[in-house]
């Protein structure tokens, strides 16, 4: 069994995030970028499966800052194949993202033919979930997205997906190999990996690389972002005292005077 992990490097939110002077994205100078959470636990999904059933994982990811250091721990704990597509302009949509992962699927020998493709039901970065159901469209796969758990059928022709939905329902779903699935998290928190083990990987295993080919005019994006800023301070609450029937006398006075009733 073959399993393919798409990885992308998104913001590290625990520091401080400038926008760019053009006031429609972040600044990529001043970003510290993390692999996704998301893409992590696919990877850990994949681990899980490998452990169970002695699959190859091939990991393979765009080209970012930061983004060898992940290809490494990734290979650090078990992945036996890292790649990186490289040759893009920063900057790149989601669906320019699926679209250079699709790419790269068909174009790259021994990436396919592969029984999983597991990737990461959305990044911080781009809140839409797009990549996985994207590259399943284009590789002409199934698509299952917001799983939270896989395990094979006996057969190795199919998998049980558990998907999550609102109000702590799940559901069971048999989905047909090959497929595309988007990790919502995996069955076990992302395995620790010692710092030893990640240089260890360094020295010894080698990132290959996927030359990124010039996209197709996709013509103008649905979604556009038209300006980016910073969360304003908000002034404190005021707090209503009293009886319940005078507090709605208050609190009906305030809509009133706001235009809100």
């Amino acid at each position: 069994m073959h399993i393919l992990v798409l990885l992308k490097m998104a913001p590290d939110v625990v520091e401080d995030l400038e926008i760019a002077p053009g006031g429609k994205a972040l600044d990529l100078d001043c970003l510290r970028m993390i692999l996704s959470e998301s893409d992590d636990h696919a990877l850990e999904q994949a681990l899980l499966l490998k452990e169970r059933h002695g699959a190859k994982i091939t990991a393979l990811a765009l080209d970012a800052p930061e983004v060898d250091d992940a290809l490494f721990t990734a290979a650090a704990k078990g992945a036996d194949r890292v790649m990186k597509v490289v040759g893009m302009d920063p900057g790149f949509t989601t669906r320019e993202a699926a679209r250079y992962f699709s790419q790269a699927i068909a174009e790259e020998p021994g990436l396919l033919p592969a029984d999983l493709i597991l990737t990461g039901v959305q990044a911080i970065d781009d809140l839409d979930g797009l990549v996985a159901p994207i590259v399943a469209d284009g590789l002409r796969m199934p698509y299952l997205g917001i799983v939270t758990g896989v395990a094979l059928e006996a057969s190795a022709q199919a998998a049980r997906a558990i998907k999550e939905y609102p109000a702590g329902v799940r559901g069971e779903f048999l989905v047909q190999l090959p497929a595309v699935l988007g990790i919502q998290a995996a069955e076990k928190p992302p395995r620790y990996v010692p710092v030893a083990k990640v240089r260890a990987a360094m020295k010894s295993v080698k990132i290959e690389c996927s030359q990124a080919l010039t996209l197709a005019d996709g013509g103008l994006p649905l979604v556009g972002v038209v300006e980016m800023k910073r969360n304003e301070p908000a002034g404190h609450a005021e707090m209503l005292e009293g009886k319940p029937d005078q507090v709605s006398g208050q609190l009906c006075g305030i809509l009133a005077e706001r235009g809100l009733f």
